[in-house]
């Protein structure tokens, strides 16, 4: 049975190792299973902790996605149909797990390098945004896509979708946008793009810095060698555009703007229609979680994240935005409720109020 994950130390200048982790189900996209973050979380903790260990380098098999995901086929069979109870405790522990994997990244204490090549979605971001040293390529393909599916932008998105510039995180929560490289720059997702072609060289040259300082000048470097080939970006070009139409404290207005688009452009028409076409429900949690989230630490957010998560799978919205995408593929999920219009806040506030005595995450 092949490993999802693989490990290993290479031998590295003054007497040190480079860690080299690679997610390792190409098939899946490298879908974030919860096998991965069982083998990861206890591994990154074992490589900080050890003084010989100069970096980590994180990355995965295939050219296609660094990560495309978390494991949502798999969350579906532990989610609830509307109206019924959630069948076992397994998406809660996904969540939970998942999330302290986001935290020890995003709080680690030596130099993490994210290689986030092909699609880089949902749980991928969460790999990534933590990084000390975010790398995107050419290849990079991101978004937090979730009102495809009845869930929200988590894994940290209360926190970096907040920090983007203007209305773009919002923006890019409500439409599921998909952005590239330069985007992913402009947003504060990223830290140096350099060409996907070059991975083993900087890995190399990761193997020959002789103290963490190193780590910067080898980015710096491959990113000089990669900046002619950098490509054209959305966010920044239509930023004019994303700010009108998420203006004031309106949603259902907002929503209307983005759903009016009627121009040529591509990008914003396909952004405008996945919002028309996305559950009811998540644009409000969008909307709320960052209107939450705003002042929190991170440590708060993941709390606040796993506490809609939770609720996410048991309120029958995520497991019907699963099943019609993936699951029998039909791509007509049947929504309750089925209109934006028909939401109430009753009903969102619900997704906010904690399962438990005591938050899962209250040590982070």
């Amino acid at each position: 049975m092949t490993d999802v994950v693989l490990f290993e130390e290479r031998p590295a200048a003054g007497g040190k190792k480079l860690a080299v982790a690679q997610l390792n189900s190409e098939k899946s996209l490298n879908s974030l299973s919860a096998e991965m973050v069982s083998l990861l979380l206890p591994k990154l903790q074992q490589w900080q902790d050890d003084e010989s260990v100069l970096a980590v380098f994180l990355h995965s098999a295939g050219d296609k996605a660094f990560c495309a995901g978390g494991d949502v086929v798999a969350l579906h069979a532990g989610s609830a149909n509307y109206g019924e109870e959630l069948p076992d405790n397994s998406c809660a522990e996904f969540f939970e797990e998942e999330y302290r994997l986001d935290y020890l990244m995003a709080t680690y204490k030596k130099p993490l390098v994210v290689w986030g090549t092909g699609f880089v979605m949902g749980g991928g971001l969460g790999l990534l945004c933590g990084a000390t040293h975010r790398i995107v390529t050419d290849t990079t393909r991101m978004a937090m896509p979730e009102i495809t599916i009845g869930l929200y932008p988590d894994v940290g998105g209360t926190y970096f979708l907040n920090r983007a510039p203007g209305k773009t995180g919002l923006f890019m929560g409500l439409t599921g946008c998909q952005i590239n490289a330069t985007d992913a720059l402009y947003v504060g997702f990223a830290d140096h793009y350099i060409t996907a072609d070059l991975r083993e060289e900087v890995i190399t040259a990761l193997t020959e810095v002789k103290c963490e300082r190193g780590v910067a000048g080898v980015m710096q470097h491959f990113g000089a060698l990669s900046a002619d080939s950098k490509p054209a970006g959305n966010l920044e070009t239509h930023l004019d555009w994303i700010n009108e139409s998420c203006a004031g404290d309106d949603l259902l207005a907002i929503i209307g703007r983005i759903r009016a688009y009627e121009g040529d452009d591509k990008w914003c028409a396909r952004a405008a229609q996945t919002l028309a076409s996305g559950c009811p429900v998540t644009p409000y949690l969008v909307w709320e979680q960052l209107v939450r989230g705003k002042e929190l630490s991170l440590a708060d957010c993941f709390r606040l994240e796993l506490t809609m998560s939770v609720n996410c799978a048991r309120f029958g919205h995520f497991k019907e935005g699963v099943r019609a995408l993936l699951i029998d593929k039909d791509k007509s999920p049947s929504w309750t409720p089925s209109r934006f219009e028909d939401v109430t806040a009753g009903q969102i506030e619900a997704f906010f109020v904690e399962p438990w005595a005591s938050n899962p995450l209250a040590d982070l």
